[in-house]
């Protein structure tokens, strides 16, 4: 198998027809048998493959360009947002701003780094983000529709029975709101790059929208969400936990085409393993 092929098996899975922009196939490699599939990469985990004669490594998150093009998934904000009935424009500007900050901060990043080692030890070296996300996005909605959600407290409960969460160190908790509060309506939002901070929270609350589920939030989004008039829940899910869910889907499908896949990292399906 070639880097291309494991891209599109990625793609495929997630019904995607183009490589997102935070996803790269950085050095291009052919009869790939033993992949080493992690979350994060760096230096020592390039060098970690090429020891143990792994014949690539699949890394989840931004590496090189596709980190300096990360901000351009945060688009399916807007799609997320309009779907459940906030006005294009607000949720575009919320948006922006989203896409502004973090563009900016990735002029800060070495950016070249790991690819130029990987490329120095001619290590076939790809990453395959918003797919993945896309797969733990509907895992989740699938386990949330099949329940009965009439409390905050009932979407943890749903979500805790999917075994990444289960076997999660960090528990999906509400960290806005309260877990005894009815929901009426709420929206998943995922799988958008990353989370969309106090303002785009407040956005769905504004549009009776009550409850808001992130993987994850900084404390100073919190805070600034916390001194908002603005009144709803949020629960996050655990970042660890998500990425492992598309992961895990992603490595069972490689394993069939004949891959040897071996999880560096990532939470596991079953706690014996």
């Amino acid at each position: 198998m070639n880097t291309e092929e494991i891209m599109n098996i990625a793609l495929n899975l997630a019904n995607m027809s183009d490589i997102p922009a935070d996803s790269a196939i950085h050095v291009h490699g052919s009869n790939i048998k033993r992949v080493l599939l992690t979350i994060d990469v760096d230096p020592s985990i390039i060098m970690l493959a090429k020891e143990m004669k792994y014949d690539a490594v699949i890394a989840h998150h931004p590496l090189g360009k596709s980190m300096l093009n990360f901000h351009r998934v945060f688009d399916r904000h807007v799609e997320y947002m309009v779907e459940h009935g906030i006005d294009e424009a607000l949720a575009k500007d919320a948006v922006n701003r989203l896409k502004q900050r973090v563009s900016l901060n990735s002029h800060t990043s070495i950016y070249t780094h790991v690819v130029a080692i990987a490329s120095l030890l001619k290590m076939p070296l790809l990453n395959i983000h918003l797919p993945c996300d896309e797969l733990m996005r509907l895992k989740i909605k699938d386990t949330l529709m099949k329940s009965d959600i009439r409390k905050v407290s009932d979407i943890i409960e749903s979500i805790s029975t999917i075994e990444e969460f289960k076997n999660a160190d960090t528990k999906p908790m509400v960290v806005y709101g309260d877990a005894d509060n009815n929901v009426n309506r709420y929206a998943l939002v995922v799988a958008a790059g990353t989370n969309g901070g106090a303002d785009i929270a407040k956005l769905y609350y504004i549009a009776n929208i009550d409850t808001v589920i992130y993987l994850h939030i900084s404390n100073d989004e919190l805070t600034k969400l916390r001194s908002s008039i603005v009144n709803g829940n949020l629960v996050i899910l655990g970042h660890l936990a998500g990425d492992s869910i598309g992961l895990n889907i992603l490595a069972d499908e490689l394993e069939k085409h004949g891959l040897e896949v071996t999880r560096l990292g990532i939470i596991s399906r079953n706690l014996h393993t």
